[in-house]
C-alpha cells in the first residue's frame, strides 16, 4: 500500500503521519520533519529518524553554509546522514516507510531523491507527504504512482487520518 498526502503548510500533514505511526500494526521507519521555533517564531526545520530517534537540522536561518531557500539555508549533511539514511534504513528493516516530506528543501539532496525513488519502487508499504506546489519529477511521480493520494484540509483532517490508518491496517492483514 502506497499512500501520498499533500496540503497547505500547517494543515496537519506531520500530525497525520505521527498518528498513523502510533496506530498501525507495522514496524515503522523513515523520516519526519518538524519546525524549529524560538520565541514563537519559526527559525528552521529539524529532521528525525523515526526508527533510531536520531535528529538533525534540515534548514535554519542562522546556518552560514548550504543552499539558500527563502530565508533558510539547507543543511545537506544532516538531510543526507539523518533523513535519507533513515529512509534507506527503513527500506531494509521496516514494514512501513515514512517520508515527511518531499518538498523544496529535501529535493536539494540527490541522496534523498534516490532514497524516495527506491521507496516508491519497492514492495514496502509507503506513507509520503508531498509539498502541495512542487513540480519536481519526484513529486509528480508520487502524485501519480501511489495507490491513494489525499489532499488534506482542516475540515477533512480527522476523516483522512482515520482513512489512512484503516487502509494501512487492512493492508497489514493481507
Amino acid at each position: 500500500m502506497r499512500i501520498g498526502v499533500t496540503g497547505h503548510p500547517g494543515v496537519g500533514k506531520t500530525t497525520l503521519v505521527l498518528k498513523v505511526i502510533e496506530k498501525v500494526p507495522f514496524k515503522c521507519g523513515g523520516m519526519i520533519t518538524k519546525e524549529i521555533r524560538k520565541i514563537g517564531r519559526r527559525v528552521g526545520f529539524s529532521v528525525h529518524d523515526i526508527l533510531t530517534g536520531r535528529e538533525g537540522v534540515l534548514a535554519h536561518i542562522h546556518l552560514e553554509r548550504g543552499p539558500k531557500l527563502g530565508r533558510y539555508r539547507i543543511n545537506l549533511k544532516d538531510l543526507d546522514e539523518v533523513g535519507a539514511a533513515a529512509i534507506e534504513r527503513a527500506l531494509e528493516e521496516c514494514d512501513l516507510v515514512v517520508v515527511d516530506e518531499v518538498g523544496p528543501m529535501e529535493l536539494r539532496s540527490e541522496r534523498f531523491i534516490r532514497a524516495v525513488e527506491r521507496a516508491l519502487e519497492s514492495k514496502k508499504h509507503l506513507l509520503v507527504t508531498v509539498h502541495r506546489a512542487s513540480n519536481h519529477h519526484l513529486a509528480y511521480r508520487i502524485r501519480h504512482e501511489v495507490d491513494h493520494f489525499f489532499r488534506l484540509t482542516t475540515t477533512k483532517r480527522d476523516r483522512i487520518t482515520a482513512e489512512v490508518i484503516e487502509l494501512l491496517t487492512r493492508a497489514a492483514r493481507t
